[in-house]
Formats: C-alpha cells, sequence, structure tokens
C-alpha cells in the first residue's frame, strides 16, 4: 500500500520553501510521495491577489516535475465550495483505496485543528505529520499526545506567499525564493504586479 503525503495550501504562488519541506518530508519518512493539494478559490470571498485555480495548479505542476515523487493534485476542485479537509479525504480515500494518505501540516496549523470540522475523525483515521515552524500559537495537549500525530524533524522554511506576493507588486526581486520555472510564467503573465 502506497503511503502518500497530503500538503493542503492555496499555493499562491508555490515557492521554494513548499518545495525542501514536501522533499525533506518524503525523503527522510516513510511516505512512497506528497500530493499538492491546490485549494480552490472560495466563490464567496473575493481576493484579488488570488489567481485562479488553475494558473495555482499549473505553477505547482512546473514546480514539482522534476521531483518524481512530488505531484500536483486538483481533487478539490469539484468539490461544493467551502470545502472542509475532512470531505477531501473521504473522497480521496474513495477514489484511491490502495493508498494510506497522511497529512502533512505546519506546527502554526496544528494549533487550530480543534476547530476544524470533524477534526476527532481526522485524527482517529489518518496520521498528521507535523513540521516545525516559528509560531507563539500552542496547539491543545490532547492533541500534541495523540498517537497519530508525529513530529518531523524538517528544516524551518519561514517563507510566505503573501511576502512574495507584496514584494512582486513593489518591484523587488524575488528570483531566489521561486523554483525558477514559477519564476518565469509569473514574471511572463505579470502576475502580482
Amino acid at each position: 500500500m502506497k503511503k502518500t503525503g497530503l500538503f493542503f495550501g492555496s499555493f499562491n504562488p508555490v515557492h521554494i520553501g513548499h518545495i525542501i519541506i514536501a522533499n525533506y518530508i518524503v525523503e527522510h519518512s516513510d511516505l512512497d510521495e506528497v500530493w499538492f493539494v491546490v485549494t480552490p478559490h472560495n466563490p464567496h470571498k473575493q481576493k484579488k491577489t488570488l489567481l485562479n485555480d488553475i494558473q495555482r495548479l499549473m505553477m505547482v505542476r512546473m514546480a514539482t516535475e522534476t521531483y518524481p515523487k512530488l505531484k500536483a493534485c486538483n481533487i478539490e476542485f469539484g468539490l461544493p465550495q467551502p470545502n472542509y479537509t475532512i470531505n477531501t479525504l473521504t473522497l480521496l480515500q474513495e477514489k484511491y483505496p490502495d493508498r494510506k494518505f497522511v497529512l502533512l501540516m505546519g506546527k502554526d496549523n496544528l494549533a487550530s485543528l480543534h476547530k476544524w470540522k470533524n477534526y476527532q475523525a481526522i485524527l482517529q483515521y489518518y496520521m498528521i505529520y507535523v513540521y516545525p515552524r516559528i509560531t507563539s500559537k500552542i496547539p491543545q495537549k490532547a492533541i500534541v499526545n495523540h498517537k497519530n500525530i508525529h513530529q518531523i524533524k524538517a528544516p524551518v522554511i519561514e517563507l510566505s506567499s503573501s511576502q512574495i506576493r507584496k514584494d512582486i507588486a513593489e518591484g523587488k526581486n524575488i528570483r531566489p525564493m521561486l523554483p525558477p520555472e514559477v519564476y518565469q510564467y509569473i514574471d511572463e503573465m505579470n502576475f502580482y504586479k
């Protein structure tokens, strides 16, 4: 049974921090691969800075194509919005019964897990690999100590897509922060300017 890590995000844009974390985890754990699950735009929220779903998926595909263990995933594009992680997990399990899915999450997100829809079911049925983030948020003790929570010793990468978008708008050079194909695509399409 293939063990697949699920890395959820809007990836607006995907940056080298995302690639470093996903690649590090897949190379230093029992995972066979990591899927970047691109979260669609919530139609009820007008967000000028969020590129459309297909453009963000394309950038993730560009960023991961030279990494055989990393893949882009658009499973959430067909789900009603707003969507909840539990729905995505249920659909993935139905579609790929031969795979074991594991959630990848930063320590900052673990602190708000108890606010997620059906978080107890997620905790009960899925392992969660938690990578370090610099955060002041403290996750609940019961969650941190849960048998399905596994702390992963990964590099701490503090890059943010929102800062990258801001820097692009201000004309700063962000080339080192993006995979080269993604940088070129954003530059050619004049995104975030």
